[in-house]
C-alpha cells in the first residue's frame, strides 16, 4: 500500500496573521457534464496601509488553471507561480482584484472534498481546507469574506441549486439551462462554504422575528424522504425562538 506523506506540523506559536484583507468574492460555478468551471473575483488590500506591494498567496489543489487576470491585466508566467498546492502572485499592487478561472472534475473527485459527485448530485466539502480544491484562495479560518455564488446548469439535470444565504436572482436560458445568484450578508471563512446541485424536494415554514421581520424557512431533501422532515422544522423553529429569547 502507498504511504502518504505526513502532513506538515502546524503550531499555534508560529501564527502570523494574513497580510490582505479579502472583503468581496464572487464565484460563478458552469456546470457540464464532465467539467466544471469555477470563475472568481477576488477583491484584496493589503491590511498594513504603509505598504505599497506583497505577494498574494493562495492554496489550491487538483485545478486547471485557465487564466488569471490582476487589476483586469492578464498575467504571463512571469508574474506568478504554481505548483500542486500554491498559486503566487507576486509584487501585487496594495489594491489588488484577482480574476482566477479554473477547470473541475467533480465525478472524478474521490477526496470527498471540494465539490464531488455523489449519486445525482453535486456536493461540497470544505471543512477543514476543502475550499483549495474548488479555486485558489486564501484557504485558512482567519480569512473572512462576504461571498456572491452564481450557479449555472442544466434545468432538468440540476432542478435545484443551492448555495449559502439568500437566493437574490435567478432565470433561464435558451439553451436548456438555469441559473441561480446567491448572497450571503455575512462574513464567513471558506470552510463554511457549501453549494449543492440536484433534484431535491422540500418543505416550507415560517418564523416571525420580535420586531415583525418575516424569515422563509425551506428543508430541502430527496423526494422520498421528504414525509421524514416535519420534526426537523420545528426544531429549526424552537432555536430560532431560543436564540431571540437568550
Amino acid at each position: 500500500m502507498k504511504k502518504t506523506a505526513p502532513r506538515p506540523v502546524i503550531r499555534r506559536k508560529d501564527y502570523t496573521p494574513y497580510p490582505w484583507n479579502l472583503h468581496q468574492v464572487s464565484l460563478n460555478f458552469e456546470i457540464a457534464e464532465q467539467i466544471t468551471t469555477v470563475s472568481s473575483v477576488l477583491n484584496f488590500n493589503l491590511a498594513d496601509s504603509t505598504q505599497n506591494c506583497s505577494d498574494i498567496i493562495l492554496e489550491g489543489q487538483q485545478l486547471e488553471l485557465v487564466s488569471i487576470f490582476l487589476n483586469d491585466l492578464e498575467l504571463d508566467p512571469e508574474g506568478y507561480s504554481c505548483d500542486s498546492d500554491q498559486l503566487i502572485i507576486r509584487a501585487a499592487p496594495a489594491v489588488s482584484t484577482l480574476r482566477i478561472q479554473v477547470r473541475l472534475r467533480p465525478q472524478q473527485n474521490t477526496a470527498l472534498e471540494g465539490l464531488y459527485a455523489s449519486g445525482n448530485f453535486l456536493l461540497t466539502q470544505c471543512e477543514a481546507e476543502g475550499f483549495r480544491k474548488i479555486t485558489y484562495f486564501p484557504d485558512r479560518p482567519d480569512v473572512m469574506s462576504r461571498f456572491e455564488v452564481t450557479i449555472v446548469a442544466d434545468r432538468q439535470r440540476y432542478p435545484v441549486l443551492l448555495s449559502n444565504g439568500n437566493a437574490v436572482d435567478s432565470g433561464q436560458t435558451d439553451d436548456g439551462r438555469h441559473w441561480v445568484v446567491w448572497e450571503d450578508p455575512f462574513r464567513k471563512p471558506a470552510y463554511w462554504f457549501a453549494l449543492v446541485a440536484g433534484d431535491l424536494a422540500f418543505i416550507e415554514d415560517e418564523f416571525i422575528t420580535r420586531s415583525g421581520r418575516k424569515v422563509l424557512l425551506r428543508i430541502y431533501t430527496e423526494d422520498r424522504n421528504i414525509d421524514k422532515c416535519d420534526h426537523a422544522m420545528q426544531s429549526l423553529i424552537r432555536a430560532m425562538q431560543w436564540d431571540e429569547e437568550r
